[in-house]
This record gives C-alpha cells, structure tokens and sequence, in this order.
C-alpha cells in the first residue's frame, strides 16, 4: 500500500488487509478491510494517530520510511483495540522518543493488553488540546463507540475528524476519499449493524456533539475518508433514529421443510399487503447481511423447529444476536414446527432480554402443517401489519 496524502503534511500511512475474511472470528468480511493510520507534521511536533493490526505492522513502518519520517513525537491512541493499536509496540521500537497520548481510560486497556511501558504514556483530558507547532490536536471522549474508552482527534486548522471506529466501514479499497457512495454507503451500515448498533442511544449524543462543530473532513480508522461529512452524518441519524420501517425481517432455519413451509407461507402473505420482507436462512445467511436488515426493521419473526425439547442452535444464534445488537425493532415473534414437545417459545423469548418491544404471540404447531395453521400464520401476519400501521414510530 502506498502512502496516500490527505493534506500538505497529513498522511495516510496505514495498511489495507484486502484478503481478510473475518474480524474477531466472527464478523465476515465481504470487502476485506483496511487499518487507517494519520501522520500530522507540525513545524515543531509529528503525531501519528493510530497505527495497524499487528499482522501489518511492518507495512506500517515500511510508509513511514517511504516518507522519510526521522522523528515521532506522539502516537494518539484512539481505541485499545489490536486493530487501532496493536503496533504501538514496534512504532516505539523504531521511535524510542514517542509518547504514547491518550486517555485515563484507553491507557488503562493498554495496559492491559500490550506491552507498553507505563512511562511512556502521555495522558489528555476531555477537550484537552497538543500544539504540533502550526498544528492543534484537541482531543474529545467519545465513550461507547463502541467501547467504554474510545476518544476522537480534531485537528483544528484544518477542520478534520479523525473519528476512530466512528463513521467507519469494513473496505478495502485504493481510494482514499468516498468515490462510490453506494458502495460506502453499504459497508458503512453494515459495519453499524454489526459493531455500533448495540450503543445507538450513546451515538445520539456523540452525533450532536459532532454537528456542532466545524468539520470538513471525517477520516475513520477503517474505510475511506469522508470529503463530504454530512453523507455519514445523515445516515447515521437515520440508522439510531427511533423510528423504524414497515419491514420484516425473518430468519429461520428448518430441518425436515415444516417450518419452512410455514416461512414462505408468511413472506408470500406479507408481500401480497404489500410489506417488505427479508427473510434469511439461517443455514447458508451471512450474519452481516441479517444485521444489516435488522436496523431499519420494525418487526423481527425467528422460524425454528424443535431439536431435542428446543430451538435450533442456528436459531439460538438468531435470537442471541437480535438480543446482542439491541436494534430499534417493535415487535417479535416465533414460528416453527415440533416433533414431540419442548419449551421452545418460552426458550427464545427468555432469550431476548434486552428486547423492548412487544412479543406476538408465537405459532408453534406439531409436524406438517395443516390448512388451519397456515391460516393461523395468515393472522400472525396481519397481526403484525396492523401493529406497524398504527404504530406512529413506524414510517
């Protein structure tokens, strides 16, 4: 990767990882993804904010040589991540004068997980600023985004956000500013779903802070870097925004074809009233693409049959991810098929702790099912229309 200019003096000098598949082995990623590392000369002072995954890190400082860098001043750590800060370790071996700045917080995770001198840190207050010279970092908290720790740098002169995880996007790419917003737009969401989501009600207040201020310019730390600032920001108030869609969501998983029945049953009724639906089988979805669906959704209906005495284990998966996220949803509710007995909708609604809206009553029926059940499907689905068009949060 080549080193990228944003500005006379300010420098992309991070690393694209475009074959990784996933993050925390967990999270896939379609596009790969990329680790953005900031230099800033100043007339008196350099800072490096951020560096890379540590499998990167000789890239890293490959970009610094190839930009002749002599002197570090300061590594700003945004977030103790490995991704954001995994190779503050080497860029220390190589700049033994470097002071580590960042907050009480992200010093104390540091700490904890990398091998850094305790002497070495240089810590900053909430709005608290760094003179590089002709050059003015201010840095400003932003807990819970989307960990407790997490700050943002302002360089002022230039009115540029370098925003961390904020406003990031999961894509590997030689652009350095957004050219497809489409695109962008995408692995943003989803980089939303899959991360951010759970911490909508922090971000709210983050994003007032953020349009207060004077910004040209956001870079995050994975993604290109946004020339236009109010393409994130309005999509972001879009995304926490407490009103949701007129759309379903249905993941499901079916062994024998009783609940799958049921399912397509579900989808062809809701669609002939004309209502979105997205539904996800479990056996073969990508868990990015169900997150995705899950933040504009006003209802969410897991299909699942019985193994043992409960649900599917993809169907476990389902129902702890839509509890994990903690998405804007209104109402759920489950289909399915059994066998022989179980507990399974007391066992998926025990599940869903941090679900705030209503549970619909729940459709279980044994074996294949009859005439009479999928008219009882037929109910659930005008049910749940009902729901949503008289519900004033939902648009």
């Amino acid at each position: 990767m080549a080193v990228r200019k944003l500005l006379d003096e300010i420098y992309e000098v991070g690393a694209l990882h475009y074959d990784r598949e996933l993050f925390d082995e967990l999270i896939p990623l379609p596009d790969g993804t990329s680790y953005n590392a900031y230099l800033i000369i100043g007339s008196e002072k350099t800072a490096l904010l951020d560096t890379v995954d540590p499998s990167k890190k000789t890239k890293l400082i490959q970009n610094l040589d190839r930009i002749n860098v002599k002197k570090i001043d300061y590594i700003v750590s945004h977030h103790a991540e490995q991704d954001h800060s995994g190779s503050i370790p080497a860029v220390l071996e190589r700049f033994p004068e470097a002071e580590v700045v960042t907050n009480s917080k992200c010093k104390k995770a540091l700490l904890d997980h990398l091998d850094v001198p305790e002497d070495r840190f240089k810590v900053m207050e909430n709005h608290e600023e760094l003179s590089l010279g002709n050059k003015t970092l201010e840095f400003i908290n932003m807990p819970w985004v989307h960990w407790p720790e997490t700050l943002v740098t302002y360089l002022k002169e230039k009115n540029i956000l370098f925003s961390c995880d904020f406003f990031g996007s999961h894509l590997a790419t030689s652009n350095l500013y957004v050219q497809d917003r489409r695109k962008v737009y995408l692995s943003a969401k989803r980089y939303y779903a899959e991360i951010m989501m759970p911490f909508r009600e922090s971000i709210k207040g983050h994003l007032n802070k953020i349009r207060d201020m004077e910004v040209d310019i956001i870079a995050p730390s994975h993604g290109p870097i946004y020339r236009d600032p109010d393409f994130i920001l309005d999509a972001y108030e879009e995304w926490v925004d407490d009103k949701t869609k007129e759309e379903v969501v249905i993941p499901y998983v079916s062994m024998h074809g009783s609940t799958e029945k049921m399912v397509n049953h579900l989808v062809d009724h809701l669609m002939e009233k004309g209502i979105s639906v997205s539904p996800f089988n479990l056996s073969t979805t990508d868990i990015g693409d169900l997150a995705m669906a899950l933040v504009d959704a006003s209802t969410v209906v897991i299909g699942s049959p019985t193994v043992l005495v409960g649900p599917h284990p993809k169907a476990v998966y389902a129902a702890h991810l839509f509890n994990s996220l903690r998405p804007k949803t209104r109402y759920a509710s489950l289909i399915g098929s059994y066998g022989w007995g179980g507990r399974m909708p007391e066992q998926i609604k025990d599940s869903l702790g941090n679900f705030q809206g209503e549970f619909l009553e729940p459709i279980v029926i044994k074996g294949l099912p009859s005439d009479k059940d999928m008219k009882d499907v037929e109910k659930l689905a005008d049910k749940i229309i009902d729901k949503q068009r008289k519900d004033d949060l939902v648009k």
